[in-house]
């Protein structure tokens, strides 16, 4: 028998994402690799049938207008993780996943906005010359989510 205490869970979204080609890509991503909930922050993209595997009806999709919306609705038990690349960030290849979890990316073009990383209790980054696409980098620290487990925090 599973302990719910125990097993966790993770959220994963976008800030003001620019494409909806990307948010389609995460969300079916998200699927595949165990989300509890997936979200957007932000109006920057016009929604389109981007999400092939219908994730949205297979899982819940919270939207909100602001970061301040979104920062009062986080789950009490979760930290938010920021994916972001600043020096204070650390790298994901030695980061321990916490057990409850929200994931949180910036644009491809903009980041997280600066209240956003002022308000994550961790920043991550991960080794790459360039800054990659939003819905690659989320698959990327999802998969590692799955690859290492996560710990009691």
């Amino acid at each position: 028998m599973v302990n719910n205490l125990e097993q966790g869970y993770f959220g994963i979204g976008i800030q003001n994402g620019k494409t909806p080609e990307n948010l389609g890509v995460l969300w079916r991503s998200a699927q595949n690799l165990g989300a509890s909930f997936i979200f957007t922050i932000g109006n920057r993209y016009h929604k389109q049938a981007c999400d092939t595997h219908k994730a949205v009806g297979a899982m819940p999709y919270f939207h909100y207008k602001t970061f301040e919306d979104f920062y009062k609705n986080l789950p009490k038990s979760a930290l938010l993780i920021g994916v972001e690349l600043t020096n204070e960030a650390k790298s994901l290849e030695n980061f321990k996943h916490p057990r409850r979890a929200v994931y949180l990316l910036g644009a491809e073009d903009h980041g997280l906005t600066n209240q956003a990383v002022e308000q994550c209790h961790q920043l991550v980054k991960f080794k790459s010359a360039k800054s990659l696409n939003v819905s690659v980098a989320g698959s990327i620290v999802m998969y590692d989510r799955n690859l290492k487990g996560t710990v009691i925090l």
